[in-house]
């Protein structure tokens, strides 16, 4: 009896030793490495160093590592909707809120409450990052395209398009330029003129949010903007080629005097010697308003198959939605930050000049059926500027095409 005594106290003496390191690890994980990790996909270099040092941060508050990786945008998104959030995919990813739709249509994002932080957001970002009515990410920062304008050849920007062609073809008189300014893209850098013009791309709900089934693109503020483009071309004061790079070039060697493009145009321009300034797009006509670019948000998405998705909460919603963690995400990438005091306490022109051209502009839509929409913007701007088609058939045509896919 006492053999067997011995024998059980030492079984529950070794299990008691296998508890307390177990238990010792266990308290070892806020200060040294954590048994739990979680992953993060960034889609661009430019945050990776400072998401990294955010991680570490993280894990001495919080005890818990992160895993900071580079993944390609088209993989993470893909990753998301192809395994269904499932194990294959990150506890958290950055994305640009137009890929939001189709996930949470898949149900593989989480929502966020933000709670009283709210109101610490710009109201665009939180729009752009609002599915029905529900909040799926974390935005961090904003962007969109300004009015650039060679300050040798134009000292004051036009107020509308009108002024912008009377400055272009005194110019032309001159020899001083070739055309008013290139098309980097039919579509999403030319979108202020189909704005100002008041064009549409969808309809909108009774709650404000977009009707992917209502296509508005042959209705007349849209037409008009083609109208407007294409009239340009023939006139020769818009290349008839669509060239993102040609458009560029154009501005940077001073042959044209405008350029509409975003921040990251900022460096090349710089490079290549060209002052300029930035402002908002001109207008329809006079006392009409500026035309709106599109509002691109970046922000963090929650996997919401993920184990560990109440800790992947704690890091997007309790660390990283707080002003510290923002001012140095914004100080290593200085996009226009998604958070108000910042984004308000701009301090370099550039970007001050930025959140001037998009203090109205229109977050992309996040919908679906956006994804049927560009190549059909594209095409009908083609047929448009070739004269193969009027803008209007060619529009009309575009509809067709969007609506057939998005049945």
């Amino acid at each position: 009896m006492k053999r067997i005594t011995s024998i059980i106290c030492a079984c529950l003496l070794i299990a008691g030793m296998i508890l307390t390191v177990s238990c010792n690890k266990g308290k070892s994980g806020s200060k040294g490495a954590s048994a739990e990790k979680l992953t993060l996909w960034v889609y661009d270099s430019g945050r990776i160093e400072v998401l990294t040092a955010l991680g570490k941060q993280f894990e001495t508050e919080f005890g818990v590592g992160v895993e900071v990786s580079m993944v390609d945008l088209g993989q993470v998104r893909n990753q998301f909707l192809l395994s269904a959030g499932g194990a294959d995919c990150a506890d958290i990813a950055i994305i640009p809120h137009d890929n939001l739709g189709p996930m949470v249509e898949n149900g593989v994002v989480s929502e966020i409450n933000l709670g009283a932080k709210r109101s610490n957001y710009l109201d665009p970002a939180l729009e752009g990052f609002n599915y029905n009515g529900k909040l799926y990410g974390v935005p961090l920062a904003v962007e969109n395209i300004g009015f650039f304008y060679n300050t040798s050849l134009i000292s004051t920007p036009p107020k509308t398009w009108d002024e912008a062609i009377a400055m272009t073809e005194a110019l032309k008189k001159e020899g001083k330029v070739d055309f008013m300014l290139g098309c980097p893209d039919a579509t999403y850098n030319i979108y202020p003129v189909y704005d100002c013009f008041g064009g549409s791309i969808f309809a909108k709900k009774a709650d404000g949010s977009l009707n992917g089934k209502q296509v508005l693109m042959a209705d007349p503020g849209f037409v008009a903007g083609l109208e407007f483009l294409t009239n340009m071309v023939k006139r020769g004061l818009i290349p008839q080629t669509i060239d993102w790079d040609g458009s560029h070039v154009l501005f940077e060697s001073g042959r044209a005097p405008f350029c509409p493009t975003g921040p990251w145009a900022l460096n090349r321009f710089k490079e290549a010697g060209v002052p300029y300034g930035i402002a908002s797009f001109p207008a329809a006509k006079a006392g009409g308003n500026p035309g709106n670019p599109f509002l691109g948000v970046q922000g963090m998405i929650i996997n919401s198959s993920s184990p560990r998705r109440l800790l992947a909460q704690s890091f997007a919603v309790d660390f990283i939605a707080r002003e510290e963690s923002m001012m140095a995400i914004f100080r290593a990438e200085q996009r226009p930050s998604a958070w108000r005091s910042i984004f308000e306490g701009a301090g370099d022109a550039d970007t001050r000049n930025f959140n001037a051209a998009g203090v109205s502009a229109v977050p992309m839509p996040s919908i679906p059926e956006m994804g049927n929409v560009w190549d059909a913007w594209v095409s009908a701007a083609a047929l448009a500027f070739s004269g193969e088609r009027t803008p209007l058939d060619a529009l009309r045509n575009a509809k067709s095409q969007i609506e057939a896919l998005s049945k």
